[in-house]
């Protein structure tokens, strides 16, 4: 937490900056308004303290400044006994609070606490309503296994990543497993997709603009980037950026601010940053449609999303999450897959990756009986007409895998999960518990 104290008496100004850091806040003073002004474009801060008598520029003049100008900084206004109507005024007029001297430090870091999260809270959910947010990361195979740990060791610092992997493989999942273990995780995740913005509106939605800017704009409006706060945006689709758009989104890696449209004022930015490609970036880079020096900017720490098809034993997880979330949006009870659907998905390469898990599954759902408690093998049904060629054996003695086989495999990593919880593992499967008790008595023969 950074807080800007502006107050004219150095006294007071030197203790609350003591006040605050005992407990662990930091803080920047000023002695005027306009020093504050200074500060207030140059610097990010989660909150100000403002004096309403400071030479020139009063403090609730500043707050007004600070409202036109569209910080979403909440304020505390100080005030003397005398001034108690001033203060109400002020708290009219957009602070969040007032404290009167003398003050108790205790009172007022409880009231500095107590206004930054509720703005925290403002910015979830402004981002939220335009942005859609999902489930964690799901997947327990060695190349899933790779990825987390790498994930797990960037996600403490505010490095800028760039993930690649094919379309629908879970970029955006990455990204939001990065913010989840991040030390900024209750700030905001801002997530937008560049390919989905109609050119003209991306400058708009990632900036922000003023009113009477352009045809349209009725109000002032927030940037993604300003309402991530000290979270996370996330850039899908980068290789789409208009190359305008590179040149404004590289002053910002390079600066760290941002200017809405219509204003002459930067504000500055404290979110991570992490875009997303299925693009090779190199090579639109030699075409002259993407700029390098953006490429190097985002490419700081590199993560590659694995396309379904190399982790196809995570099938089981995840298509019990996504069938109990379509079961949950559709307001039905839970259903299951039989352990024959599950082997058909398993056979299946799944060119359009976990996005076309999602689609095959609720197809399942939309068309079956909707008091079905299990989804059977012929409800799977796989529409791709071309599938990605399966990997044939290198040698001729290598023998093709048969259903009893990848129905024997099925069962054995179900235990393993389950830690050979029978009963568990039925339910998983789709199977009575006597059918896999049955089955285990036949493969120890």
């Amino acid at each position: 937490m950074k807080i800007l104290i502006v107050d004219d008496e150095k006294h007071i100004r030197e203790s609350l900056k003591k006040y605050l850091s005992l407990d662990d806040i930091d803080s920047v003073t000023a002695e005027t308004g306009e020093a504050a002004k200074d500060l207030l474009e140059k610097e990010a801060f989660d909150a100000a303290i403002l004096d309403l008598r400071l030479p020139g520029i009063s403090g609730q003049d500043l707050l007004q400044w600070m409202i036109e100008q569209g910080f979403q900084i909440p304020v505390i206004m100080i005030s003397a006994h005398g001034q108690i109507e001033d203060a109400v005024n002020a708290l009219k007029a957009g602070a969040r609070d007032y404290i009167v001297k003398p003050f108790d430090p205790a009172e007022l870091i409880i009231k500095l606490r107590s206004i930054v999260q509720t703005q925290r809270l403002e910015n979830k959910v402004q981002t939220e309503e335009r942005t859609k947010p999902d489930s964690f990361l799901i997947g327990e195979t060695p190349v899933m296994q790779e990825l987390k740990k790498r994930i797990g060791k960037i996600a403490e610092s505010d490095v800028t990543v760039l993930i690649t992997g094919e379309s629908g493989s879970g970029k955006e999942m990455v990204a939001r497993e990065i913010h989840r273990l991040s030390p900024n995780c209750d700030e905001p995740f801002a997530a937008v997709n560049i390919g989905g913005i109609h050119e003209g509106l991306m400058e708009s939605e990632l900036f922000g603009h003023e009113k009477g800017s352009f045809t349209g704009a009725q109000n002032r409006k927030l940037g993604l980037f300003e309402v991530a706060g000290r979270g996370t945006i996330f850039l899908d689709e980068i290789g789409e950026t208009p190359l305008p758009l590179q040149v404004k989104l590289l002053r910002v890696l390079q600066e760290r601010k941002i200017r809405r449209l219509g204003s002459n004022v930067d504000i500055p930015v404290n979110a991570r940053i992490i875009s997303a490609t299925n693009r090779d970036l190199e090579k639109q880079i030699a075409e002259g449609k993407f700029r390098e020096d953006l490429y190097y900017r985002l490419n700081v720490f590199r993560l590659h999303c694995p396309p379904l098809c190399e982790r196809l034993n995570d099938i089981p997880l995840l298509s019990e999450h996504v069938v109990g979330k379509l079961c949950r949006r559709m307001g039905r009870s839970l259903v299951h897959l039989s352990g024959n659907a599950l082997l058909r998905l398993q056979s299946y390469n799944f060119p359009g990756n976990i996005r076309e898990l999602e689609n095959i599954l609720e197809r399942a759902l939309i068309y079956g009986d909707r008091n079905m408690n299990i989804i059977e093998e012929n409800a799977i049904e796989i529409r791709n007409i071309q599938p990605k060629e399966p990997v044939k054996p290198s040698s001729a003695s290598e023998t093709v895998i048969t259903i009893d086989e990848l129905e024997k495999k099925a069962i054995f990593e179900a235990l393993e999960r389950c830690n050979n919880n029978h009963s568990q593992v039925a339910r998983e499967l789709g199977i009575t518990r006597k059918t896999l008790l049955n089955k285990l008595k036949a493969y120890l023969k």
